[in-house]
């Protein structure tokens, strides 16, 4: 093989083609912008705006192209990106809120009326695909009287005014978390996942019905990073990064299949749960995954070097060998989440972190989501600095760009939150108090916020307060202002 390949005249054009691809690489290194194929036709991004001076609706429109996205999935109809993604080609997926579904399914002319102002307006030119009524709603247990068996009916609205205005392209569906499985993210086998009870026969089987009916797709929020994150140890990262050289391997015991990757196995577990309401043949759709590119100290794995290799991993591997060990070759659309850093998303700092461009437009690592750029031809990431769990302390303290520029009434809320919860907790801030001095808002605020958090940390708390906290491993004790204060730090 070896001598033939010497004396082929097409090695040398071989190894130029190699070379101007290796340069090209190279100059989208020094760029920092993603690998560009034009109008590609590759995954899906959703493009969430909770975010403050993030690119303008076209010139996102421009970023989602260079990464190379086939579709891109919007949170609401806003008017101007609607219109920003008129002529792109990008098969565009708009979500119906949550809170008017009740409104949608009690009316056919509510449901008519919202086609007719939100959807018909942008077409033909805006290519839109899918109109998702609501965004996780059976995750949300207090609009579970108000809104969960009214999905469908909503549904079937929004289905009948398209077809009275002719509009045939667009289909419906609705997206739901992994929590809609009884054992949720991570049900081993997979052959034997199940739906909730409480919502398997009042809103799962009317839903596979209508989605049978109309030929659509089950649309799920499916996320590796989570179940690895919250595993101990028992999944292994490259399973759940997608990795296609990983030794992981998963059989299950009721089918015999054998899984390579952790989203494989979270798919066909979403399918086992549809076949054992009769509907395994609905078609599938990822209407969100990904990873972190960031978080907090106390949230392992989340950086930019595994964000990416997930995320070129998924590409790759929907654009070679779509399906799962169920369903081989089915393919399916796929969204990753998501299009920028959204820093004004509340929680911990993973929500405020999984996006392919950072708020000013650059590329937080080069990506190409067509799956048509070899692996190896990418520059090299940073080092993973956190792939396993911090063991040293945290606190909570007053965020750097907060202290900057202190918006004292809404420090000050913040501060009456947290001193609010729990006994004593501001206690040592009050006059007379050891940490009463100095008695500023920035100091105040920082001995509030780590008081709340370690005290409730445990039960779901996180040191975010609007945007006004950020988790630190310096000790506060050490400031030379905030010594004398022993009695939290």
């Amino acid at each position: 093989m070896v001598a033939s390949m010497a004396a082929s005249p097409l090695r040398p054009l071989l190894l130029l083609l190699l070379a101007a691809l290796a340069c090209h690489a190279a100059d989208a290194s020094r760029s920092g912008s993603p690998f560009r194929h034009g109008r590609g036709r590759g995954l899906g991004v959703n493009y969430g705006r909770v975010a403050d001076d993030i690119p303008a609706p076209r010139r996102s429109a421009q970023l989602l192209r260079a990464a190379g996205a086939g579709s891109v999935k919007i949170y609401d109809a806003n008017p101007a990106v609607l219109r920003a993604l008129a002529g792109t080609g990008m098969a565009v997926s708009i979500m119906v809120p949550n809170q008017i579904i009740p409104d949608l399914a009690a009316s056919y002319a509510a449901a008519d009326r919202w086609v007719a102002a939100n959807l018909l307006p942008y077409l033909p030119r805006t290519r839109v695909k899918f109109l998702l009524v609501g965004n996780e709603v059976l995750s949300d247990g207090s609009i579970a009287a108000s809104t969960w068996t009214r999905i469908v009916p909503a549904m079937e609205n929004l289905h009948r005014s398209l077809r009275a205005r002719r509009v045939s392209r667009v289909k419906l569906g609705t997206t739901l978390a992994m929590d809609a499985l009884v054992t949720g993210a991570f049900p081993r086998p997979p052959s034997a996942a199940a739906f909730r009870p409480d919502i398997a026969e009042s809103v799962l089987r009317p839903l596979l019905r209508f989605l049978e009916g109309t030929n659509s797709y089950y649309f799920v929020d499916a996320y590796t990073y989570f179940v690895w994150a919250g595993s101990n140890g028992t999944v292994p990262l490259d399973y759940a990064l997608l990795q296609p050289a990983t030794r992981a391997r998963y059989v299950d015991p009721g089918t015999g299949l054998a899984y390579t990757n952790l989203l494989d196995e979270m798919l066909d577990a979403v399918g086992a749960a549809m076949s054992k309401l009769g509907h395994g043949g609905v078609r599938i759709a990822i209407a969100e995954t990904g990873w972190p590119n960031g978080g907090d100290y106390d949230q392992v794995g989340a950086n930019v070097r595994n964000a990416a290799v997930y995320n070129r991993n998924l590409a790759a591997r929907m654009a070679r060998n779509p399906g799962t060990p169920a369903r081989p070759g089915a393919r399916m659309p796929v969204f990753v989440f998501s299009l920028y850093n959204e820093d004004l998303k509340p929680g911990p700092g993973t929500e405020r972190h999984w996006g392919l461009y950072y708020a000013n437009g650059t590329a937080v690592y080069p990506v190409d989501l067509t799956g048509r750029r070899p692996l190896w031809a990418y520059p090299p990431l940073p080092a993973a600095d956190n792939d396993t769990p911090y063991k040293g302390p945290i606190w909570c303290v007053l965020a750097a760009h907060a202290g900057r520029k202190l918006n004292e009434t809404a420090v000050g809320d913040a501060l009456t939150y947290a001193c609010g919860q729990g006994n004593g907790t501001c206690g040592a801030i009050q006059p007379g108090g050891e940490c009463f001095q100095p008695n500023t808002g920035a100091a105040h605020a920082s001995y509030a916020f780590n008081s709340y958090w370690q005290q409730f940390r445990k039960t779901g708390a996180t040191c975010y307060f609007n945007n006004l906290a950020e988790q630190t491993i310096k000790d506060p004790s050490k400031h030379p202002e905030t010594q004398h204060c022993s009695a939290l730090y």
